[in-house]
């Protein structure tokens, strides 16, 4: 491992352990210009959401295998595959659970089901409403691309924390999660 002295040729910052950050760069002008603020939220909730920026593309990249499948369409067919046989949900259950508009609903189902990962039929219980099925093919390309996917997470959490700090690190943001999402 890198010693916290050394620079990154690329972004100009120190790399290692406890190497100051981008963010570091933007709390410390904040504190030049205005020494009353406390920039420690903006420390935590800007990395948070440059990791989250971060590992969507690696994540992304995982999944570019599976038929160039984007993180929306894989959420799709994982929110399916987790409701359990005969994975089958309404349009309506995937929106709320994607936090989603209904449009955009619409265009994952519709390239899902050119592709043959899932299908879609009435309701039988609803004239009006449809049921969202997962194919066998979804089924299996799922379940490929979610091994992927965590496989690249896995590897960042493992390049920089030892399995104590992993957890507690859940731990903590299930806290934070928890008491800010509404």
């Amino acid at each position: 491992m890198e010693s916290p002295e050394t620079s990154d040729e690329t972004s100009g910052m120190e790399t290692g352990p406890t190497a100051r950050d981008a963010v570091d760069a933007i709390t410390d002008q904040w504190a030049v210009v205005r020494p009353d603020l406390d920039t420690l939220p903006m420390a935590v909730f800007g990395r948070i959401y440059r990791l989250a920026v971060a590992m969507r593309g690696r994540v992304d990249k995982a999944y570019a295998p599976y038929g160039g499948m984007s993180l929306g369409e894989f959420d799709v067919l994982a929110t399916l595959r987790r409701s359990g046989e005969p994975y089958t949900l309404s349009p309506r259950e995937l929106t709320a659970t994607l936090m989603i508009t209904t449009g955009g609903m619409t265009g994952r189902l519709d390239k899902l089901e050119k592709a043959g990962l899932l299908s879609r039929s009435p309701d039988p219980n609803d004239r009006r409403g449809l049921r969202v099925t997962l194919s066998e093919r979804g089924r299996e390309l799922v379940d490929e691309a979610v091994a992927a996917g965590l496989a690249q997470q896995r590897a960042a959490l493992e390049a920089a924390l030892d399995p104590q700090e992993r957890e507690q690190l859940a731990t903590l943001l299930r806290k934070l999660l928890a008491t800010t999402v509404v």
